[in-house]
């Protein structure tokens, strides 16, 4: 029986199998099989990427990508700037970053929250504690003092409107109530830009913001850190100003500039459609830039000039210019004229017109010329005309949508001499002084005061009765603004003295016409300010300091340059304490941390200088003063091996710095390393060719290691540098009086 049914479960077995055997396959359709290709070309390689994006996060690789990152402020959530937001679109050791900013990230209803977008002019350069976004902030604080106003100056130096779209996009994410855009100087050397030195331009956006995407991801920073380590890319080592641009001179008339204006004019209107589609209200300003006083930075001639041609103009200009120099402006413009009907296109040859067509008093004639110099200027630095029509026709007449318009370039030649803007708003080029920045900022607030709603213009309480409008209380004036923001004498002279220091006596300001009156003319001025600086009026600008403190005690910038006042008078446990309070209400300030550190070093305590150093680096890995503070700290100590690692690594960051050059090899020279310490010096020459300290360090080296000829030159090369100095000219007669 058991055998029979076995012997049955067999035969159906065996039938079961006969049947699959004859059943024919069902062949694969043409359609299945491009399905399955299509399926095996993206979604796989799709989840293989994602696995691998979600892997980088799990394990920490990478840095967050947004402007604004969640924080901690005295115990409460907050929301701040993200440090590292730059390295999307700059190599990390010379990307740029916000000042520092801090706000709740739950915004009281009391509360109107304005974020100000834009590139350095709107960040404040050269100092960012009197930008306009603050002076408008005090204008409406005084204006309404019921209500509380955030105005986040959330700007960046060196940035487009490639940067300022993806700014837009996190600030909308945050409970704003306007944006104020700023923008248009740096669009052709900005990231992606027709003369950046950074990412290339391309002629399809679509692939820029792919990109700009695509870096947002671990797994593109992770293919850009691999690129970097290869040394691909020809990006610059070293941060160094508008002279990193002098080999990316573009034409007035150079085909890639009409991407450029597309780009430009595509990037507003989408930073337009994301306030209104968020109900946000939203300014945009034209941008003025100095006409008047600032030449232009490079110029090139017409392309197809003959040599004939280029003799003529040549011997025309230089007519030209003798006529000028004697004051004969008559007979120098028609000289100028002569040679523009040859090369009109010449960018000097322009604003050489303006400069006599003004000194005649033929205004009008002047700017024009003047205009048409900026126009021509192959370093374009500048927004020109049109950039200013692209922020026009986005604004357009779109009032009804939350879209208005600050036309600053008309604002400017209305408060300059004969419609020409120049010096008296302008520290240079673009950057405003305190006098543009008030300007500005009032524009800006009587239109915003249009715009606010009624629930910030009464102040809510039982009776709610109107706040104090502009017949009961004066718009505060610029007098008053600089008050508040401590804005003192010692201020305008430190800030007079980065200006001539930091940006005119460096390319391509060293190659504008006038220069050398330029520089003459600033140093004396800042020559006036030094003088004005006696005991007492020091001991009143401190007084200020502490009144402004008094009436705006949440300011953290009064804090930090109260800070740096007491520390340039030598006065450091109080430095010390304001850079603490500084830190309370910015926590994330890396630079506060740096300083204390510093300050620690100074006063003897090398445990606290280091740790406030490392505290520092916790914020931002990529901060060479910090590296060079610990660097000197162990020095101090004793530790020769850690001191010799993180004066490497300022080194690696900043390769121009010379202090770190010279006391890594000092610390080389300690271990016994010799040969390695001479190399350092000689690298550090490589970057900094003119350091008479690298110089005379050497020659010393040199000198011990018996090389008194090498010494010997290297001593005069130092003494060629600082002629004044008493040290170097001894240790030079001496070794010749040896020879």
């Amino acid at each position: 029986m058991r055998a029979k049914r076995r012997r049955k479960k067999r035969t159906t077995s065996q039938a079961k199998q006969k049947d699959i055997k004859e059943t024919p396959r069902e062949p694969i359709t043409r359609k299945r099989l491009w399905l399955f290709r299509i399926v095996a070309l993206t979604v796989v390689p799709a989840l293989f990427f994602l696995l691998l994006e979600m892997s980088l996060r799990i394990v920490g690789y990478g840095y967050p990508p947004e402007t604004i990152i969640k924080c901690k402020l005295q115990g409460e959530d907050a929301c701040c700037d993200n440090i590292k937001f730059g390295w999307r679109f700059f190599p990390r050791n010379i990307a740029r970053v916000f000042e520092p900013f801090v706000f709740s990230a739950n915004k009281p209803d009391e509360t109107y929250r304005i974020f100000v977008l834009g590139a350095s002019a709107a960040a404040g350069t050269p100092e960012g504690a009197f930008c306009f976004g603050r002076i408008l902030q005090v204008m409406l604080q005084q204006q309404y003092p019921e209500a509380n106003f955030e105005v986040i100056t959330a700007a960046m130096p060196a940035i487009n409107s490639h940067v300022v779209l993806e700014i837009a996009k996190d600030c909308a994410r945050h409970q704003g109530d306007l944006f104020v855009v700023y923008l248009g100087n740096n669009e052709v050397v900005g990231p992606y830009g027709a003369g950046t030195v950074f990412t290339p331009l391309s002629s399809n956006l679509s692939l820029i913001r792919f990109g700009i995407s695509l870096k947002a991801t671990r797994l593109g920073q992770l293919t850009m850190n691999l690129l970097e380590s290869a040394g691909a890319g020809d990006a610059p080592e070293v941060w160094g100003g508008l002279e990193m641009f002098l080999e990316k001179q573009v034409r007035a008339d150079d085909v890639s500039l009409e991407v450029v204006y597309q780009h430009f004019q595509r990037n507003l209107q989408d930073i337009r459609s994301l306030a209104c589609e968020n109900g946000k209200k939203i300014i945009f300003c034209t941008v003025p830039s100095n006409l008047k006083d600032n030449p232009p930075f490079a110029s090139l001639g017409r392309l197809n000039l003959t040599d004939t041609e280029k003799e003529n103009f040549d011997n025309l200009y230089q007519r030209g210019l003798t006529y000028e120099t004697d004051g004969n402006y008559t007979e120098a413009v028609e000289q100028y004229l002569a040679a523009a009907e040859i090369d009109g296109r010449y960018a000097d040859l322009q604003f050489r017109l303006g400069r006599c067509y003004w000194a005649a008093g033929e205004y009008e004639k002047a700017r024009d010329r003047y205009i048409l110099a900026r126009e021509l200027d192959t370093l374009r630095f500048r927004a020109d005309t049109r950039i200013n029509e692209i922020i026009r026709d986005t604004a357009g007449n779109k009032i009804t949508d939350g879209v208005y318009l600050v036309d600053a370039v008309k604002l400017f030649e209305r408060n300059s001499p004969h419609k020409t803007a120049g010096e008296e708003l302008f520290y240079e080029h673009v950057h405003m002084n305190f006098k543009g920045n008030y300007l500005l900022a009032d524009t800006i607030f009587r239109q915003v005061e249009q715009i606010l709603p009624e629930r910030i213009k009464h102040y809510k309480t039982d009776e709610p009765r109107p706040s104090k409008g502009r017949g009961e209380r004066p718009l505060s004036t610029e007098t008053e603004c600089a008050r508040y923001l401590a804005y003192t004498d010692w201020d305008q002279g430190k800030i007079a003295y980065k200006v001539l220091n930091d940006y005119i006596k460096h390319a391509p300001f060293t190659n504008q016409l006038y220069h050398n009156q330029r520089v003459r003319q600033m140093e004396q001025n800042l020559m006036a300010f030094k003088d004005n600086l006696s005991p007492e009026v020091l001991n009143e600008v401190q007084a200020q300091y502490r009144r402004a403190i008094q009436q705006r005690p949440s300011d953290w910038w009064l804090y930090w340059k109260y800070g740096e006042l007491l520390e340039e008078l030598g006065n450091y446990n109080d430095a010390a304490e304001q850079y603490r309070l500084s830190i309370h209400f910015v926590p994330h300030y890396y630079r506060a941390y740096a300083r204390l550190g510093f300050l620690s070093g100074k006063l003897g305590n090398l445990d606290a200088a280091i740790n406030w150093n490392i505290k520092a680096l916790q914020i931002n890995p990529v901060y060479d003063d910090a590296h060079f503070n610990l660097g000197l700290a162990y020095h101090l100590q004793g530790r020769l091996d850690k001191s010799a690692e993180h004066y490497s690594k300022a080194i690696r960051l900043r390769p121009n710095y010379a202090k770190a050059y010279n006391n890594l090899a000092i610390v080389l020279y300690q271990q016994g390393k010799v040969d390695k310490a001479i190399q350092t010096y000689r690298d550090g020459l490589i970057f900094v060719p003119d350091d008479f300290s690298l110089h005379y360090n050497l020659g010393i080296a040199l000198k011990e290691q018996g090389r008194r000829d090498e010494a010997i030159k290297e001593l005069q090369a130092a003494l060629q540098i600082d002629p004044n100095s008493i040290e170097i000219r001894k240790t030079l007669q001496a070794m010749l009086k040896k020879q």
